[in-house]
């Protein structure tokens, strides 16, 4: 499938991570590539503000609950991100992971996006969007959004979601979006959920890169995103036009 390249947007990747990410922001914007910058720390979300003059990169702040979960952040962090995703139009990569050891950490990872979306609620600012991370956690994730009634009042996408069936009915009845990527839909439990997702609520996103700290390139990330929406063409039986041109309408419309 040939698609013009302003019409891909990647709706969560990690380009502050990047060592090369003004050379790859720069290529992005030659190909009219737009990119969601989300990060994992205040740190990370200070050192990736750098980006904000590429005038085609989206910078979002975040908490990752991996960084809860490891130690390598604390209530500090928790405080500082609380603030600054209070001030911002878009905030993530923030949200639960209760996968393996993890579990253990599951009221200080509660806390922190709690705190994080209650502060989100309490200063609300026109348009925002929020890119969660739930690892068999999404029914938490959504009792905290609806607790605050955040689908109402902002956007909150799923980034690769992999919860259960109820739960993705769930999030779908309470106006959630969805962001998808090459390897959710490497699955068939992946795959099933992104034909289940409404056209109007489905969105793209690459996750990059791999590991933090490797070297990005814009190509591949528009490689990437035009195999994705292949794969969702060939899945949902929609007409390609009609598919590419939701997805980008919709991205436009949330990144502004």
């Amino acid at each position: 499938m040939i698609l013009d390249m302003e019409h891909l947007y990647d709706m969560h990747c990690h380009l502050g991570s990047m060592p090369n990410a003004d050379q790859v922001a720069k290529q992005a914007e030659q190909l009219g590539l737009v990119l969601l910058n989300v990060t994992v720390s205040p740190t990370d979300a200070n050192g990736s503000a750098r980006l904000n003059h590429h005038a085609n990169v989206r910078a979002a702040c975040g908490l990752h609950p991996w960084w809860i979960a490891s130690g390598a952040c604390g209530e500090e962090d928790i405080a500082r991100a609380a603030l600054m995703c209070a001030a911002s139009r878009f905030v993530g990569e923030i949200g639960l992971d209760f996968s393996g050891g993890r579990m253990a950490t599951a009221p200080q990872q509660q806390e922190a996006f709690d705190w994080i979306i209650q502060s989100c609620a309490e200063h609300p600012v026109t348009g925002r969007v929020i890119s969660i991370h739930s690892v068999r956690t999404a029914s938490e994730a959504l009792d905290t959004l609806q607790r605050f009634d955040m689908p109402h009042n902002s956007t909150c996408i799923f980034h690769w979601f992999s919860g259960t069936s109820d739960e993705l009915a769930r999030a779908r009845a309470l106006g959630c979006y969805f962001s998808v990527n090459a390897r959710m839909l490497a699955t068939k439990r992946g795959r099933e959920y992104a034909r289940q997702i409404p056209l109007d609520k489905l969105l793209l996103e690459t996750d990059a890169p791999k590991e933090l700290g490797d070297p990005g390139d814009a190509q591949a990330l528009a490689g990437e995103l035009t195999q994705t929406l292949d794969v969702l063409d060939d899945i949902r039986k929609e007409r390609k036009e009609l598919l590419a041109g939701s997805i980008s309408q919709t991205s436009q419309e949330l990144l502004g």
